[in-house]
C-alpha cells in the first residue's frame, strides 16, 4: 500500500509545477522523479502507473508536469498552449532543479534519500542534460531513460530554418487534436549553447550510474537511440522485448488492471536498479 497526495510548487519563471506523490507505508529506501516526454504529462498512460508500482516497492515517487508542458490537471486539453510555446530544454531543466530543490528543503518528501531521475522519451534526455549540466547541484545516485531520444533537435535543416525565419512552428496533437506553437527560442536556445544540448556529450560525463530501457518495438524514437546512449555510458542496453514507445499501455492507463508484461519489465529492473545502486 501507498499514499498518493497532490502538490504545486512555483519556479524561478513564476510557473506552476503540479506534481504528484506517491509515499510508500513503510520508511521508503530512494527517491525518483519521473519525468514525461514530448505531449506528455504525470498522468499520461504508464507514468502513474509506474509510480504507483514503484511506490508499492518501497520508493517514494514524485511525478509532475513540466511547468511549460501545456498541462494542468484537466486531462481532454492543453489547457495552456501559450505555455507550451515556451517549452525549451533548460526550462525542463530548471523544473528538476526546482523539484530537487524543494526536496532539499523540506518542501516535498526525500530530503537525504539516495536521488534518482527516471525519464521516458525527452523526459530521458532531460534527464540526461539535468545530471550532465548540474551534477554537484542534483547530487544525483542515479540515472535511469526509457525510450529515450539521443539528441536534442531531431527536425531537418529546412524545418529548422523555416522555425527560425517563421518564429514558431506547429505540432498537431494526435490526442486532442489541438494545433500547438512552439516558439522558436526552443531551437536558438540550442544553436546559442550547443554543447550544453548535447545529449552524448553530456551522457558521458554524467558520473553516476545509469540504466538504458529501450523498447525493441518502438516506433517514435529507434532503438538506434538508445544503442548510442548504452555506448557512450558504458552500459548494456537493457532491450524491452516487444514494447512500443509507450510500453503496450493505453492511455489513459486503467490503475487496477494487469500491467502490460513490457511494463512489469520495465519495473524489474528499475526496481533492482535502485536496489543495487551504491550511494
Amino acid at each position: 500500500m501507498h499514499e498518493t497526495t497532490s502538490w504545486t510548487i512555483t519556479n524561478a519563471h513564476g510557473l506552476d509545477i503540479l506534481g504528484n506523490t506517491h509515499t510508500p507505508t513503510n520508511a521508503p529506501r530512494a527517491c525518483v522523479l519521473l519525468l514525461h516526454g514530448f505531449k506528455g504529462y504525470k498522468d499520461y498512460g504508464f507514468i502513474p502507473v509506474l509510480a504507483a508500482m514503484l511506490a508499492e516497492g518501497g520508493a517514494m515517487v514524485h511525478r509532475f508536469n513540466f511547468s511549460t508542458s501545456g498541462m494542468t490537471n484537466d486531462l481532454d486539453t492543453f489547457a495552456r498552449p501559450d505555455l507550451f510555446a515556451l517549452d525549451t530544454w533548460t526550462r525542463q531543466v530548471d523544473d528538476v532543479r526546482c523539484v530537487r530543490n524543494a526536496i532539499n528543503t523540506g518542501t516535498l518528501g526525500g530530503k537525504g534519500m539516495p536521488t534518482h531521475l527516471v525519464g521516458h522519451s525527452r523526459g530521458g534526455a532531460t534527464a540526461i542534460l539535468a545530471a550532465g549540466r548540474h551534477a554537484d547541484e542534483l547530487d544525483l545516485a542515479g540515472v535511469v531513460t526509457i525510450n529515450a531520444v539521443d539528441e536534442c533537435c531531431r527536425v531537418s535543416d529546412e524545418h529548422r530554418q523555416a522555425m527560425l525565419d517563421r518564429g514558431y512552428t506547429i505540432s498537431a496533437s494526435a490526442r486532442t487534436k489541438q494545433e500547438l506553437r512552439i516558439n522558436s527560442t526552443w531551437l536558438s536556445e540550442q544553436l546559442d549553447d550547443p554543447d550544453s544540448h548535447d545529449v552524448l556529450g553530456l551522457c558521458s560525463a554524467i558520473g553516476v550510474p545509469m540504466l538504458v530501457l529501450h523498447g525493441e518495438k518502438d516506433d517514435a524514437v529507434s532503438i538506434e537511440s538508445g544503442h548510442h546512449i548504452a555506448q557512450v555510458a558504458q552500459k548494456k542496453l537493457c532491450i524491452i522485448a516487444g514494447s512500443n514507445h509507450v510500453l503496450n499501455t493505453a492511455n489513459p492507463a486503467v490503475l487496477d488492471a494487469e500491467a502490460s508484461g513490457q511494463l512489469k519489465f520495465v519495473l524489474a529492473n528499475i526496481q533492482e536498479f535502485l536496489l543495487h545502486t551504491p550511494h
